[in-house]
Protein backbone atom coordinates (compact mmCIF):
# COMPACT_ATOMS: atom_id res chain seq x y z
CA UNK A 1 0.00 0.00 0.00
CA UNK A 2 1.40 3.40 -0.97
CA UNK A 3 1.79 6.02 1.74
CA UNK A 4 -0.77 8.24 -0.02
CA UNK A 5 -3.44 5.59 0.55
CA UNK A 6 -2.59 4.99 4.20
CA UNK A 7 -4.51 6.48 7.10
CA UNK A 8 -3.16 9.28 9.24
CA UNK A 9 -2.03 7.17 12.17
CA UNK A 10 -0.32 4.64 9.90
CA UNK A 11 1.63 7.43 8.22
CA UNK A 12 2.48 8.96 11.60
CA UNK A 13 4.00 5.70 12.80
CA UNK A 14 5.77 4.62 9.61
CA UNK A 15 6.71 7.63 7.43
CA UNK A 16 10.48 8.07 7.55
CA UNK A 17 10.75 5.29 10.12
CA UNK A 18 12.06 2.26 8.23
CA UNK A 19 13.81 -0.23 10.50
CA UNK A 20 17.60 -0.03 10.79
CA UNK A 21 18.94 -2.44 8.14
CA UNK A 22 22.05 -3.76 9.93
CA UNK A 23 20.38 -4.95 13.14
CA UNK A 24 16.70 -4.73 12.30
CA UNK A 25 16.05 -2.23 15.12
CA UNK A 26 12.45 -1.06 14.62
CA UNK A 27 13.28 2.42 15.95
CA UNK A 28 15.85 4.16 13.75
CA UNK A 29 18.99 5.23 15.68
CA UNK A 30 19.64 8.84 16.62
CA UNK A 31 22.55 10.13 14.54
CA UNK A 32 24.66 12.51 16.62
CA UNK A 33 27.58 12.84 14.21
CA UNK A 34 28.48 16.38 13.17
CA UNK A 35 30.29 15.22 10.02
CA UNK A 36 30.47 12.24 7.66
CA UNK A 37 33.36 10.31 6.10
CA UNK A 38 33.75 10.76 2.34
CA UNK A 39 34.76 8.07 -0.13
CA UNK A 40 37.33 10.31 -1.78
CA UNK A 41 36.93 14.08 -2.25
CA UNK A 42 33.28 14.78 -2.97
CA UNK A 43 32.34 11.12 -2.59
CA UNK A 44 29.39 11.54 -0.26
CA UNK A 45 27.47 8.59 1.17
CA UNK A 46 23.77 9.15 0.44
CA UNK A 47 24.46 12.89 0.24
CA UNK A 48 25.62 13.25 3.84
CA UNK A 49 28.43 15.74 4.33
CA UNK A 50 28.01 17.97 7.40
CA UNK A 51 25.46 18.04 10.22
CA UNK A 52 24.15 21.54 9.65
CA UNK A 53 23.09 20.61 6.13
CA UNK A 54 21.94 17.03 6.56
CA UNK A 55 21.28 14.58 9.36
CA UNK A 56 19.46 11.21 9.04
CA UNK A 57 17.36 11.80 12.18
CA UNK A 58 16.26 15.22 10.99
CA UNK A 59 15.59 13.87 7.50
CA UNK A 60 13.34 11.19 8.98
CA UNK A 61 11.33 13.83 10.87
CA UNK A 62 11.00 15.95 7.76
CA UNK A 63 9.69 13.00 5.76
CA UNK A 64 7.19 12.30 8.54
CA UNK A 65 5.99 15.93 8.64
CA UNK A 66 5.55 16.11 4.87
CA UNK A 67 3.57 12.87 4.85
CA UNK A 68 1.15 14.09 7.52
CA UNK A 69 0.58 17.57 6.06
CA UNK A 70 0.21 16.22 2.52
CA UNK A 71 3.27 18.15 1.33
CA UNK A 72 6.17 17.27 -0.93
CA UNK A 73 8.86 18.85 1.25
CA UNK A 74 9.21 19.67 4.95
CA UNK A 75 11.95 21.47 6.84
CA UNK A 76 12.62 21.22 10.56
CA UNK A 77 14.03 24.07 12.64
CA UNK A 78 15.24 24.80 16.15
CA UNK A 79 12.03 26.71 17.04
CA UNK A 80 8.79 27.86 15.51
CA UNK A 81 10.09 31.42 15.22
CA UNK A 82 13.29 30.17 13.57
CA UNK A 83 11.07 28.44 10.99
CA UNK A 84 9.05 31.61 10.41
CA UNK A 85 12.17 33.78 10.15
CA UNK A 86 13.72 31.39 7.63
CA UNK A 87 10.51 31.30 5.59
CA UNK A 88 10.28 35.08 5.40
CA UNK A 89 13.95 35.52 4.53
CA UNK A 90 13.70 32.80 1.88
CA UNK A 91 10.63 34.14 0.07
CA UNK A 92 10.48 37.90 0.66
CA UNK A 93 12.71 40.88 -0.07
CA UNK A 94 12.86 44.42 1.34
CA UNK A 95 9.83 46.31 0.13
CA UNK A 96 7.52 43.29 0.32
CA UNK A 97 4.49 43.26 2.59
CA UNK A 98 2.77 40.75 4.87
CA UNK A 99 -0.96 40.92 5.61
CA UNK A 100 -1.57 39.02 8.84
CA UNK A 101 -4.36 38.40 11.31
CA UNK A 102 -5.01 41.12 13.85
CA UNK A 103 -4.91 38.51 16.62
CA UNK A 104 -1.69 36.78 15.55
CA UNK A 105 0.61 35.14 18.06
CA UNK A 106 2.64 37.84 19.79
CA UNK A 107 5.98 36.27 18.92
CA UNK A 108 5.09 36.14 15.21
CA UNK A 109 4.05 39.78 15.18
CA UNK A 110 7.19 40.81 17.08
CA UNK A 111 9.35 38.98 14.53
CA UNK A 112 7.57 40.50 11.53
CA UNK A 113 7.13 44.00 12.93
CA UNK A 114 10.19 44.64 15.07
CA UNK A 115 12.88 42.38 13.60
CA UNK A 116 12.04 42.06 9.92
CA UNK A 117 10.43 45.49 9.79
CA UNK A 118 13.92 46.96 10.09
CA UNK A 119 14.87 44.80 7.09
CA UNK A 120 12.19 46.54 5.02
CA UNK A 121 9.30 44.08 5.34
CA UNK A 122 6.00 45.91 5.91
CA UNK A 123 2.90 44.51 7.56
CA UNK A 124 -0.80 45.20 7.93
CA UNK A 125 -2.83 43.48 10.66
CA UNK A 126 -6.42 42.84 9.57
CA UNK A 127 -9.47 40.87 10.71
CA UNK A 128 -9.16 37.72 8.60
CA UNK A 129 -12.89 37.05 8.89
CA UNK A 130 -13.54 40.28 6.94
CA UNK A 131 -12.62 39.13 3.44
CA UNK A 132 -13.22 42.57 1.92
CA UNK A 133 -10.78 44.08 4.41
CA UNK A 134 -8.24 41.41 3.51
CA UNK A 135 -8.62 42.16 -0.22
CA UNK A 136 -8.11 45.88 0.36
CA UNK A 137 -5.04 45.32 2.53
CA UNK A 138 -3.54 42.93 -0.01
CA UNK A 139 -4.20 45.32 -2.92
CA UNK A 140 -2.84 48.36 -1.09
CA UNK A 141 0.69 47.04 -0.83
CA UNK A 142 3.25 44.82 -2.54
CA UNK A 143 1.88 41.84 -0.65
CA UNK A 144 3.97 38.69 -0.70
CA UNK A 145 2.29 36.76 2.12
CA UNK A 146 -1.21 36.52 3.52
CA UNK A 147 -0.49 35.01 6.94
CA UNK A 148 -3.19 33.42 9.07
CA UNK A 149 -3.59 31.30 12.18
CA UNK A 150 -6.75 29.23 12.35
CA UNK A 151 -7.82 28.64 15.06
CA UNK A 152 -6.11 31.83 16.16
CA UNK A 153 -4.11 32.36 19.33
CA UNK A 154 -5.75 33.09 21.75
CA UNK A 155 -9.08 34.42 20.43
CA UNK A 156 -9.87 31.14 18.66
CA UNK A 157 -11.09 32.81 15.46
CA UNK A 158 -11.73 30.50 12.51
CA UNK A 159 -10.69 31.67 9.06
CA UNK A 160 -11.80 30.34 5.68
CA UNK A 161 -8.57 28.94 4.24
CA UNK A 162 -9.98 28.35 0.75
CA UNK A 163 -11.30 31.91 0.52
CA UNK A 164 -8.02 33.42 1.70
CA UNK A 165 -6.08 31.27 -0.76
CA UNK A 166 -8.18 32.66 -3.61
CA UNK A 167 -7.59 36.25 -2.46
CA UNK A 168 -3.85 35.72 -2.10
CA UNK A 169 -3.46 33.96 -5.44
CA UNK A 170 -5.52 36.57 -7.32
CA UNK A 171 -2.98 39.15 -6.09
CA UNK A 172 0.06 36.99 -6.87
CA UNK A 173 0.71 36.42 -3.17
CA UNK A 174 1.20 33.25 -1.13
CA UNK A 175 -1.04 32.02 1.67
CA UNK A 176 0.83 30.95 4.81
CA UNK A 177 -1.16 29.05 7.44
CA UNK A 178 0.09 28.57 10.97
CA UNK A 179 -1.39 25.17 11.74
CA UNK A 180 0.00 24.87 15.27
CA UNK A 181 -3.33 24.90 17.13
CA UNK A 182 -5.07 22.41 14.85
CA UNK A 183 -2.12 20.15 13.96
CA UNK A 184 -2.17 18.11 10.74
CA UNK A 185 -4.47 15.60 12.40
CA UNK A 186 -7.34 18.08 12.58
CA UNK A 187 -6.61 20.24 9.54
CA UNK A 188 -4.50 20.08 6.35
CA UNK A 189 -4.23 23.60 4.90
CA UNK A 190 -2.29 22.57 1.77
CA UNK A 191 -5.31 20.52 0.68
CA UNK A 192 -7.45 23.67 1.10
CA UNK A 193 -5.26 25.82 -1.13
CA UNK A 194 -2.56 27.14 1.20
CA UNK A 195 0.96 27.45 -0.21
CA UNK A 196 2.92 27.11 3.03
CA UNK A 197 2.19 25.55 6.42
CA UNK A 198 4.22 26.55 9.47
CA UNK A 199 4.29 24.93 12.89
CA UNK A 200 5.68 25.39 16.30
CA UNK A 201 6.40 21.67 16.71
CA UNK A 202 6.99 22.46 20.38
CA UNK A 203 3.24 22.26 20.82
CA UNK A 204 0.93 19.42 19.72
CA UNK A 205 3.38 17.76 17.33
CA UNK A 206 6.03 17.23 20.02
CA UNK A 207 3.22 16.91 22.50
CA UNK A 208 5.14 16.32 25.73
CA UNK A 209 6.54 19.76 26.68
CA UNK A 210 10.10 18.45 26.43
CA UNK A 211 11.39 19.76 23.09
CA UNK A 212 11.39 23.09 21.22
CA UNK A 213 11.13 23.11 17.43
CA UNK A 214 9.49 24.45 14.31
CA UNK A 215 8.63 23.30 10.81
CA UNK A 216 7.73 24.49 7.32
CA UNK A 217 5.83 22.29 4.85
CA UNK A 218 5.23 23.08 1.17
CA UNK A 219 4.01 21.33 -1.95
CA UNK A 220 5.98 23.30 -4.53
CA UNK A 221 9.51 22.39 -5.61
CA UNK A 222 10.57 25.98 -6.30
CA UNK A 223 9.48 27.18 -2.86
CA UNK A 224 11.10 24.12 -1.31
CA UNK A 225 14.44 24.83 -2.96
CA UNK A 226 14.52 28.39 -1.64
CA UNK A 227 13.50 27.39 1.89
CA UNK A 228 15.94 24.49 1.94
CA UNK A 229 18.78 26.80 0.94
CA UNK A 230 18.08 29.18 3.82
CA UNK A 231 17.76 26.27 6.24
CA UNK A 232 21.25 25.13 5.18
CA UNK A 233 22.84 28.57 4.84
CA UNK A 234 21.52 30.07 8.07
CA UNK A 235 21.58 26.84 10.06
CA UNK A 236 18.76 27.20 12.60
CA UNK A 237 18.13 23.47 12.32
CA UNK A 238 16.80 20.86 14.72
CA UNK A 239 19.52 19.00 16.57
CA UNK A 240 19.34 15.20 16.32
CA UNK A 241 17.93 14.66 19.82
CA UNK A 242 15.30 17.35 19.27
CA UNK A 243 14.37 15.75 15.96
CA UNK A 244 14.09 12.33 17.60
CA UNK A 245 11.87 13.60 20.42
CA UNK A 246 9.64 15.39 17.92
CA UNK A 247 9.35 12.26 15.80
CA UNK A 248 8.46 10.18 18.85
CA UNK A 249 5.74 12.65 19.82
CA UNK A 250 4.39 12.86 16.28
CA UNK A 251 3.77 9.11 16.16
CA UNK A 252 1.00 9.45 18.75
CA UNK A 253 -0.45 12.76 17.53
CA UNK A 254 -3.72 11.27 16.29
CA UNK A 255 -4.65 9.46 19.49
CA UNK A 256 -3.61 12.45 21.59
CA UNK A 257 -5.61 14.95 19.53
CA UNK A 258 -8.74 12.84 19.91
CA UNK A 259 -8.39 13.07 23.70
CA UNK A 260 -7.38 16.77 23.67
CA UNK A 261 -10.44 17.55 21.56
CA UNK A 262 -12.84 15.58 23.73
CA UNK A 263 -11.49 17.26 26.87
CA UNK A 264 -11.58 20.71 25.28
CA UNK A 265 -15.21 20.24 24.25
CA UNK A 266 -16.25 19.12 27.74
CA UNK A 267 -14.41 21.96 29.48
CA UNK A 268 -15.87 24.55 27.09
CA UNK A 269 -19.41 23.27 27.66
CA UNK A 270 -18.89 23.39 31.44
CA UNK A 271 -17.54 26.94 31.29
CA UNK A 272 -20.48 28.05 29.16
CA UNK A 273 -22.85 27.35 32.06
CA UNK A 274 -20.88 29.29 34.68
CA UNK A 275 -22.38 32.62 35.78
CA UNK A 276 -18.89 34.09 36.31
CA UNK A 277 -18.07 33.71 32.61
CA UNK A 278 -18.61 36.44 30.04
CA UNK A 279 -17.64 34.43 26.95
CA UNK A 280 -16.22 31.03 26.02
CA UNK A 281 -14.12 31.02 22.86
CA UNK A 282 -14.12 27.49 21.44
CA UNK A 283 -15.03 26.55 17.85
CA UNK A 284 -16.73 23.35 18.98
CA UNK A 285 -19.57 25.35 20.52
CA UNK A 286 -22.54 25.99 18.20
CA UNK A 287 -22.57 29.56 19.51
CA UNK A 288 -19.07 30.20 18.16
CA UNK A 289 -19.28 32.39 15.00
CA UNK A 290 -16.83 30.10 13.20
CA UNK A 291 -18.46 26.83 14.25
CA UNK A 292 -19.88 25.82 10.85
CA UNK A 293 -16.66 26.74 9.04
CA UNK A 294 -14.61 24.80 11.60
CA UNK A 295 -16.84 21.76 11.02
CA UNK A 296 -16.07 22.06 7.31
CA UNK A 297 -12.28 22.38 7.45
CA UNK A 298 -11.38 20.61 10.70
CA UNK A 299 -11.83 17.00 11.84
CA UNK A 300 -12.47 17.98 15.47
CA UNK A 301 -12.12 21.23 17.37
CA UNK A 302 -8.93 20.77 19.40
CA UNK A 303 -7.93 21.20 23.02
CA UNK A 304 -7.51 24.99 23.21
CA UNK A 305 -10.20 26.97 25.05
CA UNK A 306 -10.15 30.66 25.89
CA UNK A 307 -12.50 32.17 28.46
CA UNK A 308 -13.35 35.75 29.45
CA UNK A 309 -14.64 36.71 32.88
CA UNK A 310 -17.34 39.15 33.94
CA UNK A 311 -15.10 40.13 36.86
CA UNK A 312 -12.45 41.50 34.50
CA UNK A 313 -8.71 41.28 34.95
CA UNK A 314 -8.89 40.47 38.65
CA UNK A 315 -11.12 37.44 38.05
CA UNK A 316 -8.92 36.12 35.23
CA UNK A 317 -5.79 36.45 37.35
CA UNK A 318 -7.48 34.79 40.32
CA UNK A 319 -8.48 31.69 38.37
CA UNK A 320 -5.11 31.51 36.60
CA UNK A 321 -3.28 31.50 39.92
CA UNK A 322 -5.45 29.00 41.79
CA UNK A 323 -5.44 25.76 39.83
CA UNK A 324 -3.40 22.64 40.56
CA UNK A 325 -4.10 20.23 37.70
CA UNK A 326 -3.84 23.08 35.20
CA UNK A 327 -0.28 24.44 35.52
CA UNK A 328 0.29 28.18 35.09
CA UNK A 329 2.88 28.26 32.31
CA UNK A 330 3.51 29.46 28.77
CA UNK A 331 3.20 27.16 25.76
CA UNK A 332 0.46 24.65 24.96
CA UNK A 333 -0.26 21.32 23.34
CA UNK A 334 1.39 19.02 25.88
CA UNK A 335 -0.18 15.99 27.50
CA UNK A 336 -0.48 18.01 30.72
CA UNK A 337 -3.04 20.82 31.00
CA UNK A 338 -1.66 24.37 31.05
CA UNK A 339 -3.17 27.70 32.07
CA UNK A 340 -1.98 30.95 30.48
CA UNK A 341 -2.75 34.63 31.04
CA UNK A 342 -1.85 35.92 27.55
CA UNK A 343 -1.94 39.65 28.27
CA UNK A 344 1.11 39.34 30.53
CA UNK A 345 2.62 36.11 29.22
CA UNK A 346 2.56 34.88 25.61
CA UNK A 347 1.19 38.13 24.15
CA UNK A 348 2.87 40.73 26.34
CA UNK A 349 4.82 41.97 23.30
CA UNK A 350 1.62 43.24 21.62
CA UNK A 351 0.22 45.17 24.59
CA UNK A 352 -0.85 48.62 23.47
CA UNK A 353 -1.39 47.56 19.85
CA UNK A 354 -4.52 46.44 18.02
CA UNK A 355 -3.33 42.87 18.61
CA UNK A 356 -3.57 43.28 22.39
CA UNK A 357 -5.40 40.46 24.19
CA UNK A 358 -8.32 41.32 26.51
CA UNK A 359 -7.16 41.48 30.12
CA UNK A 360 -10.12 39.41 31.31
CA UNK A 361 -9.06 36.40 29.20
CA UNK A 362 -7.26 33.22 30.15
CA UNK A 363 -6.23 30.48 27.72
CA UNK A 364 -6.55 26.82 28.60
CA UNK A 365 -4.58 24.05 26.95
CA UNK A 366 -6.59 20.98 27.91
CA UNK A 367 -4.31 17.96 28.27
CA UNK A 368 -5.13 14.27 28.25
CA UNK A 369 -5.92 13.90 31.96
CA UNK A 370 -9.33 12.64 33.08
CA UNK A 371 -11.72 15.41 32.17
CA UNK A 372 -13.57 15.11 35.50
CA UNK A 373 -10.34 16.18 37.22
CA UNK A 374 -9.89 19.16 34.89
CA UNK A 375 -13.39 20.40 35.60
CA UNK A 376 -13.04 19.81 39.36
CA UNK A 377 -9.79 21.80 39.30
CA UNK A 378 -11.48 24.74 37.57
CA UNK A 379 -14.44 24.53 39.94
CA UNK A 380 -12.10 24.84 42.93
CA UNK A 381 -10.39 27.83 41.35
CA UNK A 382 -13.76 29.50 40.76
CA UNK A 383 -14.48 29.39 44.50
CA UNK A 384 -11.83 32.11 44.93
CA UNK A 385 -13.88 34.57 42.83
CA UNK A 386 -15.77 37.14 44.85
Amino acid sequence: MSAENQGFNTRAVHAGQAFEPRTGAVVPPVHFSSTYAQDGIGGLRDGYEYGRGTNPTRDALQEQLAALEGGSHAYSFSSGLAAEDSLIRALTRPGDHIVLGNDAYGGTYRLINRVLGDWGIGNTPVDMADLDAVRKAVAANKTRFVWVETPSNPLMKITDIEALAAIAHDAGALLVVDNTFASPYLQTPLALGADVVVHSTTKYIGGHSDVVGGAIVVNDADLAEKIGFVQFAVGAVSGPMDAFLTTRGLKTLGVRMDRHSDNGQAVAEWLLERPEVEAVLYPGLPSHPGHELAKKQMKKFGGMVSVQFKGGEAAARTVAENTSVFTLAESLGGIESLMNYPSEMTHASVKGTELAVPVNLIRLSCGIEDVEDLIADLERAFTFLK
